[in-house]
């Protein structure tokens, strides 16, 4: 896989990952937006790191630290791509600077219903952890 370079996103790829997203992640998110990866970049340069394989984007992860908690979002290899060892390099990348930055665990955000990502995530040993829910209220909207 020496062809493989996996670094941080510039300003200038942001417009390409969204759309690389569109192809390669499945679901949305209310932050899949310009703005919102935008402010991601701002606040954090090297926390969405890119996969390339001769110049073309292949794969994606965001490996955003908070000082206490390593959080991995958006592992997404271009489905022409897949089961080649990207995702597993992705997360190896992100774990590295986890590590350097004194993380001690990492999740992740998974879809209940992509079995396919339970695969990998399982083949990577994350575990889920049956005893929580992720509960959510989109800022700005009004509560019941």
């Amino acid at each position: 896989m020496s062809d493989l370079h996996i670094g941080p996103a510039a300003a200038t790829d942001l417009t390409d990952v969204l759309d690389f997203w569109k192809a390669a992640a499945e679901g949305t998110s209310i932050s899949d937006d310009l703005a919102g990866v935008e402010r991601l970049h701002a606040r954090d340069p090297r926390a969405l790191l890119l996969a390339r394989r001769d110049g073309e984007l292949v794969g994606t992860v965001i490996a955003g630290f908070d000082g206490w908690r390593c959080h991995l979002y958006r592992l997404a290899v271009h489905p022409g791509h897949r089961r080649q060892g990207i995702g597993t390099a992705l997360l190896a990348a992100a774990e590295e600077r986890f590590e350097a930055l004194g993380g001690r665990r990492g999740d992740a955000m998974v879809l209940d219903r992509n079995a396919s990502a339970h695969r990998a995530w399982d083949a990577a040993g994350y575990r889920p952890e049956e005893q929580w829910t992720r509960w959510v209220k989109p800022l700005g909207a009004p509560t019941r």
